[in-house]
């Protein structure tokens, strides 16, 4: 996965953080682990190759085809199981095929280089293409929001998600220039709203298509029941590691952590009596890990990412988030 801001045609298609996601999975053979993102398969093939039987999901077709090609060229018994569902729906998934807890859930969190290099996809404006944006290819697209949303409605999902200051003055101009159709008009209409110059250092555009994408995906209502699948699913021991690639989701992988371990609880000396919290889920929480200067030459696109990782404790999991 990757940032929406970095795309290219030709860019290939390199996990970011592999060697760090592998040493704090630190699969071993036999050990069933879930690769909750599949996309080009990077971590999948990674630990198959370690020994371990892998689950993997995505929501995109196309992943799952690929996927489904060169799975069946490996070894038998076959090691990869694949799920071409949401990642959020990991514990039911896996129940189904009579799995009730797994050694290790990798995430990594947003769209995939596959999606930002075809342009068909609409998830870029480095080529103008079809105002699309869907991760799964079905329901509401970007062009189906944009176009039929109120002006209020897309400035908050701007400003939430794209952290985007002027969200208001880029919705007018949205639906003033109604309708869109491609990346290029959108693009274009953000870059007008925003009084952009070529030699900016950043496209303003990006703001908004990242708000945009996330919109149409839920992606961090995604990540939130997907971090609580993953508390579920994970046996005593077992191993989480997720890689984020901007501030909104690194954010909510660091404050599900921290709550999870019990860091964020608050607990005051002057009441002594306090019923304490419940016991931590979660414990050996790993700082930022970020990727050393010779990943990002090597492969640009691994520039904003973060690990973040963790081992899950014997305490029951909590409610499962919705």
């Amino acid at each position: 996965m990757t940032s929406p801001s970095a795309s290219s045609q030709t860019a290939p298609h390199v996990p970011v953080l592999l060697e760090e996601v592998i040493a704090a999975l630190n699969p071993q053979p036999g050990d069933v682990i879930v690769d909750a993102t599949f996309g080009a398969g990077g971590y999948t093939r990674a630990l198959l190759d370690c020994g371990a039987t892998v689950h993997a999901f995505d929501r995109d077709p196309d992943a799952i085809s690929q996927g489904r090609g060169w799975s069946e060229a490996r070894s038998s018994p076959p090691r990869l199981v694949l799920h071409p569902r949401r990642f959020s729906e990991m514990v039911s998934a896996m129940a189904e095929v009579g799995v009730a807890q797994v050694d290790g859930v990798a995430m990594d969190i947003g769209v995939s280089s596959m999606q930002l290099d075809q342009a068909g996809r609409g998830f870029a404006f480095s080529a103008d293409g079809p105002l699309d944006m869907r991760m799964s290819q079905a329901g509401e697209s970007a062009a189906d929001f944009l176009n039929s949303a109120d002006a209020d409605t897309i400035a908050d999902v701007l400003y939430e998600y794209g952290e985007e200051r002027q969200s208001r003055r880029v919705a007018r101009a949205i639906v003033a220039a109604r309708p869109l159709e491609t990346t290029g008009d959108l693009a274009r209409i953000v870059r007008k709203a925003l009084g952009h110059k070529p030699h900016d250092k950043k496209d303003p555009a990006t703001r908004s298509f990242q708000a945009v994408r996330i919109h149409v995906n839920d992606e961090l209502g995604e990540l939130r029941s997907g971090l609580s699948a993953a508390e579920h699913l994970l046996r005593a021991g077992g191993k989480l590691a997720v890689v984020s690639f901007h501030s909104l989701e690194d954010r909510m992988v660091k404050r599900f952590l921290r709550e999870a371990s019990g860091a964020g609880r608050a607990v005051s000396r002057h009441l002594p009596g306090e019923i304490p919290g419940d016991p931590p889920v979660f414990e050996k929480l790993s700082k930022a890990i970020r990727p050393s200067e010779a990943e990002i030459e090597r492969n640009p696109r691994a520039r904003s990412s973060t690990l973040r990782s963790a081992i899950r404790t014997t305490a029951d999991a909590r409610r499962l988030a919705a």
